[in-house]
């Protein structure tokens, strides 16, 4: 693949104001000349006219080059920023399609190139990926520190320290002398290698990044009539859902994204629980049961005594316009008047915070997970084991580590990862 020089629009939508098209490859210096002509100094933008084969003019562009390999790709680099009409960007298009040995990028392979070339790793790429997918001000910083490597540096962290004492381990093994010297050495091993795990299983009990990246899973539930499509609204600042006087309106899940002061949600209105002879509402009753399992927060909008026993519920007495008894412990909101819809803001941020992974650190995505599970249930097998069976578990967890890094990535996971990035990136 890095045989290949690869070219793409990296820039936004067009028409815009300016366009920037990237090529990297080993023909990406002989690309930039034949349409500039002679290149400007590395790293210096030079104003240049673009010529296509036959003389033509395609536009007036700053060009950039960067010498392999300290660019972003870690291969010979250049950037054409051009005018962003579409038909200026797809005649520099067309003619770099025409080039021996060029090709237009897929989706990532700039960001691919880079972790094979060891650019960045694979926690930097996934951290990339979701930096690129941000909506909120919470993503944004929790995907910064991952693209910045600070889950790579505790991870490699960890890793210096099972090669140190791999390295201890195959020389325990080696060793020819006194036993009980080789046996402090075996106990060292072993309490050693619990520490790491434990370190390990501490990062594993920390709040997952998906919740970041899908958002936080709060359902609106309760019986018909309870006011939830009414309050659903209020929350999300639209009408998104029907609000009538007539028991049973909402059949369906409505799902709206929303945005609480930068912390990532998903806000479910769900239709009302209770039996009915209606197959439609049937099923929207059985749609609101399942969404209720998957829950992260629960507002319930029905009588206290009868809501899911669960810590993630918050009790809400709707209409308090009109019903003034308030049960203890119940949040009264009246979306009429919009009393205690800050209250409810407040708690539901409180609640957010808590779920969420604090976005100035990593955390830990599902793939990563697996990985360093398996990587502290090798080091906690090991400890009181024989040598030779620690050895092995040293290496396996050394492994897994690597695996989390990039270094032995399967082509499955790295299609997965790059597939989500666009053509110039």
């Amino acid at each position: 693949m890095t045989g290949d020089t690869i070219y793409a629009l990296s820039s936004g939508a067009l028409p815009a104001a300016i366009a920037i098209v990237r090529v990297s490859g080993p023909a990406a210096e002989v690309a930039a000349e034949r349409l500039a002509g002679q290149l400007p100094e590395p790293r210096s933008a030079s104003l240049r006219r673009l010529r296509a084969a036959d003389g033509a003019i395609i536009d007036e562009a700053l060009l950039l080059r960067f010498p392999a390999p300290n660019t972003a790709t870690g291969e010979p680099l250049v950037e054409l920023h051009l005018h962003g009409g579409r038909a200026v960007v797809a005649r520099l298009l067309d003619e770099l399609s025409t080039m021996p040995g060029l090709r237009e990028a897929e989706p990532g392979e700039f960001t691919r190139r880079a972790l094979i070339n060891s650019r960045l790793d694979l926690t930097q790429a996934e951290g990339l990926a979701d930096l690129l997918s941000a909506e909120t001000e919470w993503q944004r910083r929790a995907a910064i520190e991952s693209a910045g490597g600070a889950l790579r540096r505790q991870v490699e962290g960890w890793r210096d320290r099972l090669i140190a004492l791999s390295a201890r381990a195959e020389a325990a093994i080696d060793y020819v002398g006194d036993e009980d010297e080789t046996a402090l050495d075996e106990h060292a091993l072993g309490a050693e290698a619990a520490i790491v795990a434990q370190e390990m299983r501490a990062w594993l009990v920390q709040p997952a990044a998906e919740l970041l990246t899908n958002g936080v899973k709060i359902v609106l539930a309760g019986p018909p009539n309870s006011g939830k499509s009414s309050l659903f609204n209020a929350l999300v600042g639209a009408e998104k859902a029907i609000v009538t006087s007539i028991p049973g309106t909402t059949r369906d899940i409505i799902e709206a994204r929303i945005d609480f002061d930068g912390l990532p949600a998903n806000l479910l209105d769900t239709a009302g629980l209770r039996a009915s002879d209606d197959t439609v509402e049937q099923i929207g009753v059985e749609r609101a049961f399942d969404a209720l399992s998957q829950a992260d927060i629960v507002l319930w909008l029905g009588n206290p005594e009868d809501a899911p026993v669960r810590s993630n519920v918050i009790l809400i007495h709707s209409r308090a316009d009109e019903r003034v008894d308030v049960p203890e412990g119940s949040i009264a909101t009246s979306v009429r008047t919009s009393t205690g819809t800050a209250k409810l803001r407040s708690v539901l941020l409180a609640r957010l915070r808590a779920l969420l992974p604090p976005f100035d650190q990593a955390a830990l995505n599902r793939r990563q997970r697996h990985l360093l599970s398996e990587a502290a249930d090798a080091l906690t097998g090991a400890i009181g084991r024989d040598l030779l069976i620690v050895a092995e578990s040293l290496r396996q967890s050394l492994a897994s580590v690597d695996v989390v890094l990039g270094r032995n990535s399967t082509e499955e996971v790295m299609d997965a990862l790059f597939g989500r990035f666009c053509l110039g990136k």
